[in-house]
């Protein structure tokens, strides 16, 4: 039995800025199966919630949003090798198990997303361009008046009793600036823990945000030498997780602004290498 959600509602205003969370139920079933379908995938996670939303809309119309449908998107249908492998490691380690079969399918039964937001827009948009700076974490540990934070699941999947696999979106804004941290975690008890961050920062001063995504994994036997009760707390064992990849993107203001854009959606993904 899933636990019931109580739907809320809160929006910030950030100078020029209008920043939305929504919270609401699961998704029914119903509307699962359809949109499994629409996605070409066998099932959707067990909490879905596809109405919860962070949304960063400048008033010109432009900004960044993050949720579960695009998310899910940005899910690798196929199984790649290393997808087969951690199946079949899985597969071994519950062999006795009534849902061994169900995992070795033709989609990443882990729902691993390298998902990170979704511009908004149509006559202005965002432009991604690479950069070589970095999101001033020194300055995000500075003392500063918290004015609004919100966190918000975007969907969980406890894997049948034998890890989780999860995506959720914090944001927390400052007098200067606001910082969003979406976070995939996966934890597939016994064989690995996978953790793809995306961070966002805006300074109120700047025209720009910075966009830092990092994807870190370690198989469990690697980690003897780690306490298991840090397996369950992200933050915690974060610090022990080799980094695989790093993408450092500056999402630059549109220098001529529309008046009366409507919002279109092109969801971000990371190019696979």
């Amino acid at each position: 039995m899933h636990p019931v959600f109580q739907s809320s509602r809160r929006d910030f205003t950030f100078g020029p800025w209008k920043l939305s969370a929504a919270r609401t139920h699961i998704m029914k079933s119903a509307q699962a199966e359809r949109l499994a379908d629409e996605l070409h995938m066998p099932s959707l996670p067990e909490m879905m919630f596809g109405d919860n939303i962070l949304r960063i809309q400048h008033d010109r119309g432009f900004g960044i949003e993050f949720n579960a449908t695009d998310a899910l998107k940005c899910v690798n249908n196929c199984q790649g090798m290393i997808k087969v492998a951690c199946a079949e490691e899985w597969q071994e380690s519950r062999s006795e198990t009534e849902h061994t079969k169900e995992v070795v399918k033709p989609y990443d039964w882990t729902y691993t997303t390298d998902y990170k937001g979704t511009l908004l827009g149509d006559t202005a948009t965002l432009k991604v361009v690479p950069t070589t700076e970095h999101i001033n974490t020194e300055k995000l540990k500075a003392r500063e008046q918290i004015m609004f934070f919100e966190e918000v699941l975007l969907f969980e999947d406890e894997l049948h009793d034998h890890g989780v696999s999860s995506l959720t979106v914090k944001i927390r804004v400052m007098p200067s600036s606001f910082f969003v941290l979406l976070r995939f975690f996966l934890r597939v008890d016994g064989v690995l823990i996978r953790m793809n961050d995306t961070r966002l920062h805006h300074e109120a001063d700047k025209a720009y945000m910075l966009r830092e995504y990092t994807s870190r994994e370690s198989k469990i036997s690697s980690l003897k030498h780690v306490p298991p009760s840090l397996f369950t707390e992200p933050n915690e064992i974060s610090q022990y997780l080799p980094i695989k990849e790093t993408i450092c993107e500056k999402l630059e203001f549109p220098e001529k602004l529309e008046p009366k854009p409507e919002a279109s959606l092109e969801t971000m993904c990371v190019k696979s290498k």
